[in-house]
């Protein structure tokens, strides 16, 4: 039984990247993404993230097929601004995404939750905890980072001009 719920959550939750992955499209140029959606910050401390375990799920990205994933999200030899601009928006994406599949597998979990199934709720919660909401806390710690490195460009690039 708990094979079967963890089998059938694991299916809606790949399920839930794809309309994770829609829903931003849908929206991405719009001022509420561009403005709010692009600044999300949950968790603002290290610390915090790494008592959670999105540490956990930084290694598990880092060191098995999920890095194969997204391409796009890595640096090549020499940066640049744009390129580093260019990945902090691809990572924004990428949260985006993962944030809307976590709310899309979330109403089914209520769903579930309404009609008294219980224990598949709890597994789907879970499941979706470790495959969607890390991963986007992931992706803000990241941007966190990349937001320094950019200050670090912009800085430089004005202590060149004067």
């Amino acid at each position: 039984m708990i094979l079967k719920h963890l089998s059938f959550s694991i299916s809606i939750v790949f399920i839930s990247f794809i309309v994770g992955m829609i829903l931003t499209v849908l929206i991405r140029k719009t001022n509420f993404y561009n403005s709010i959606l692009s600044n999300l910050n949950f968790v603002k401390s290290d610390k915090t993230n790494k008592i959670i375990g999105v540490g956990i799920v930084k290694w598990i990205v880092k060191n098995t097929f999920f890095k194969f994933l997204n391409q796009k999200l890595k640096f090549e030899r020499k940066i640049n601004i744009s390129e580093v601009k260019n990945i902090r928006n691809e990572m924004t994406k990428a949260e985006i995404d993962h944030l809307f599949a976590f709310i899309f597998v979330l109403i089914i979990v209520i769903y579930e939750l309404f009609y008294q199934k219980y224990l598949l709720a709890f597994i789907m919660l879970i499941v979706n905890i470790v495959m969607n909401l890390f991963p986007s806390l992931l992706q803000q710690q990241n941007k966190r980072r990349i937001d320094k490195l950019i200050f670090k460009f912009e800085n430089k690039d004005k202590k060149i001009k004067h």
